[in-house]
C-alpha cells in the first residue's frame, strides 16, 4: 500500500455537510459525484496529500444509510492507494483477510475499489484504491 488515498465520512445531507467541511477546511469540495451502483452521492475535498470523501445515502438500499442507521453520522472508511488492486487483493486473501469483493469494483473518482471486512481491521471498514487508467 502506497498511502492513505481518502477518509471517508457517512453524513445525512450532503449539501450541509459540504459547507461545514469547506469552513473546517478551508478548501472547497472539487467534485461531486453520484456512484449509482453504491447508490451514495459523494463530496470530495483536497486536504495536503491526502483526501476527505463525504458519502450521502441516495436510498435506503445503500451502505451509508445502513451505517448512518446504526452508528450515526461519521468515519465509514480509509482507503489505502494501491498500485495494482489484483495482486493486492490476492496478498491479503493468502493473509486470510475477508475481502467483501471478489473483483474490484468502479468507485467513485476514477477508482477501482475493492473492501476488506471490518471485522479483520479491529472494526475498521478498508478500501482498496487503484487509479484506473484511461
Amino acid at each position: 500500500m502506497k498511502k492513505i488515498e481518502h477518509i471517508g465520512i457517512a453524513v445525512k445531507d450532503l449539501t450541509s455537510s459540504c459547507k461545514t467541511y469547506e469552513q473546517l477546511l478551508g478548501v472547497k469540495h472539487y467534485k461531486v459525484e453520484l456512484v449509482a451502483s453504491e447508490n451514495v452521492s459523494t463530496a470530495f475535498f483536497q486536504v495536503g496529500e491526502n483526501k476527505v470523501e463525504l458519502l450521502e445515502a441516495t436510498s435506503e438500499q445503500s451502505a451509508i444509510h445502513q451505517f448512518i442507521q446504526k452508528r450515526g453520522e461519521g468515519i465509514h472508511h480509509i482507503a489505502f492507494a494501491v498500485d495494482d488492486i489484483y495482486a493486492e487483493m490476492d496478498r491479503l486473501r493468502n493473509e486470510g483477510f475477508t475481502l467483501l469483493n471478489e473483483q474490484p469494483k468502479n468507485g467513485a473518482d476514477n477508482k477501482l475499489i475493492c473492501f476488506v471486512h471490518p471485522k479483520d481491521a479491529n472494526g475498521v471498514l478498508i478500501e482498496l484504491c487503484q487509479e484506473i487508467k484511461s
